[in-house]
C-alpha cells in the first residue's frame, strides 16, 4: 500500500495502474505521475496506445505521445488472454489504483471488474472513466469526449448566434473527465485512511460537462429560458466580450466588476457611462449590453491592440488577447513561471512541452523525460513481479507481452 510521502514527491510511494487508452484515462494517471506516483501503463503487444499516432507525428511517434505519457512505464501486455490478465491480478495484489477507460462490462469480460479485483485488494481504488458512466440505460454505448461535450451541453453555447455550433479546439470532454477522476482518486485515497477500505470512481464523461455548466438548469427550471449561443460574449455578465482592434487584431475585455467598469469607461472617455446609475451593477449593465460594448468597440477600432493592451493595463482592467503557440512560448510569464519545459528525445532532439501544475511549495512535481517506447519497462515489470527470464521469453513467444 502507499506509503507516506517523506520529501520531494507529493505521491511518493503511490502504485497506479493505468489500464486506459487514447485521453481520459491516461490524461488521469499522467496527472498521478507528475507528483510521484509510480504509473505502469499496460498497452497491447505491438501496437500500443492509438495515442502514439495522432495528431502530428515525428520519428515514429506523436509529439502529444510526450506529455500525455511522461513518468509513466510501459508494460506489453494483451488481456484477452489469460495469462495477461492474470498478470494484471499480480499487480492488483500490490497497487493502491487502478484507471481504466474502457467501455463499461469490458473488463468484466476478462475477469478484472471490479468485484474481482477488489476482492484480490480490497484496499484498492479503481477509477473508472466512460462516456455515460457504469449505470443506466446509456452505460453501453461508445462514448468518445465530443458526444459527452454535446449532451452535457457545451457544444450548444459554443459558436455564433444562428450559426452551427463549433467545438472547443481541444479535448475539453476528456480533460474535464481527468481531473474529476484525480479528484475523486485523492479523496478516496483520503478516506482510505481512515477505513482501510478501497471503492470505486465512476465518472462520465458528459456528467464532467455537465458539472461545469454553471447556472444552465437552474435558469431553465426557474423560467423555462434556454441558454444560446452567444459567441464572443458571455450573457448575463457584462461587459465580457471580444472587440476588434485597429488593424484587426481582437482583445478580450473583462469589465464586469463594479468598480472595474467605473475605471473602463473613463479610460475610454465615456464619463456618462462611468456615472450612469442604470450601470453600477452587473444587472444593469446586462439589461444595456448593446450600449456599452457598443462604446467598447468604437475606442477599440480606433486604436492598435499594443495601444489597448497598454491604456487598459494602466486603468487595472482585465485584458488580454487571443495566444498562439508562438505567443505561448515567447511570454516572459509563461517562462517565469516555469509552464514551458524542455525534455530530450531519444532522437537527441530537444522537445518544449507543458510544466506541471498545480503548483505546491514544498513537495512539487516534475517531468521525468520523455514518453515511454512502447513496451520499455516490460522486463523491468515482470522481474519485479518475479517472473523468471524463461517464463517472459515464453510471453514474448506467444505475443502476451
Amino acid at each position: 500500500m502507499a506509503e507516506q510521502a517523506t520529501g520531494g514527491m507529493a505521491l511518493q510511494g503511490l502504485k497506479v495502474l493505468e489500464l486506459g487508452q487514447l485521453i481520459a484515462g491516461p490524461f488521469a494517471a499522467k496527472l498521478l505521475g507528475e507528483f510521484g506516483a509510480d504509473v505502469i501503463k499496460v498497452e497491447p503487444p505491438g501496437v500500443g496506445d492509438p495515442l502514439r499516432r495522432w495528431r502530428k507525428v515525428q520519428d515514429g511517434t506523436s509529439l502529444w505521445w510526450h506529455v500525455q505519457s511522461r513518468n509513466k512505464r510501459s508494460l506489453t501486455l494483451n488481456l484477452r488472454e489469460s495469462e495477461g490478465q492474470n498478470i494484471v491480478r499480480r499487480l492488483v495484489e500490490e497497487c493502491d489504483v487502478v484507471v481504466e477507460n474502457f467501455r463499461p462490462g469490458t473488463l468484466e469480460s476478462w475477469g478484472l471488474g471490479w468485484d474481482e479485483l477488489s476482492a484480490i485488494n480490497p484496499q484498492l481504488i479503481m477509477v473508472r472513466v466512460s462516456g455515460y458512466g457504469q449505470t443506466g440505460p446509456y452505460r453501453d454505448k461508445p462514448g468518445f469526449g465530443v458526444v459527452g461535450e454535446a449532451m452535457g451541453g457545451l457544444r450548444y453555447l459554443t459558436g455564433q448566434p444562428g450559426e452551427p455550433s463549433v467545438r472547443v479546439g481541444v479535448s475539453i470532454g476528456d480533460s474535464l473527465s481527468a481531473l474529476y477522476a484525480v479528484i475523486g482518486t485523492l479523496l478516496a485515497l483520503q478516506e482510505r485512511q481512515r477505513s482501510g477500505q478501497g471503492q470505486f470512481i465512476d465518472v462520465a464523461l458528459y456528467e464532467s460537462v455537465f458539472g461545469m455548466m454553471e447556472s444552465l438548469l437552474p435558469e431553465y427550471d426557474a423560467t423555462g429560458e434556454i441558454r444560446q449561443p452567444s459567441g464572443s460574449a458571455l450573457p448575463g455578465i457584462t461587459p465580457s466580450n471580444a472587440y476588434a482592434c485597429l488593424g484587426g487584431d481582437y482583445v478580450l475585455i473583462a469589465g464586469n466588476g463594479d468598480s472595474i467598469f467605473k475605471r473602463l469607461m473613463q479610460v475610454i472617455g465615456r464619463d456618462d457611462l462611468a456615472e450612469d446609475p442604470r450601470l453600477a451593477h452587473n444587472d444593469g449593465r446586462s439589461a444595456n449590453a448593446e450600449l456599452i460594448d457598443g462604446a467598447i468597440g468604437d475606442w477599440a477600432a480606433r486604436h492598435p491592440r499594443a495601444h489597448v493592451l497598454e491604456v487598459l493595463d494602466a486603468a487595472r482592467v482585465p485584458v488580454g488577447y487571443p495566444y498562439t503557440a508562438e505567443d505561448i512560448v515567447r511570454d516572459p510569464h509563461y517562462q517565469a513561471r516555469e509552464m514551458i519545459q524542455n525534455i530530450q528525445l531519444a532522437s537527441g532532439s530537444p522537445l518544449k512541452v507543458p510544466g506541471v501544475l498545480p503548483k505546491l511549495s514544498r513537495t512539487p512535481g516534475r517531468i521525468g523525460g520523455a514518453g515511454p517506447e512502447l513496451g520499455q519497462h516490460t522486463r523491468e515489470v515482470l522481474d519485479e513481479l518475479g517472473i523468471d527470464e524463461h517464463t517472459q521469453q515464453q510471453l514474448r513467444e506467444r505475443g502476451i507481452v
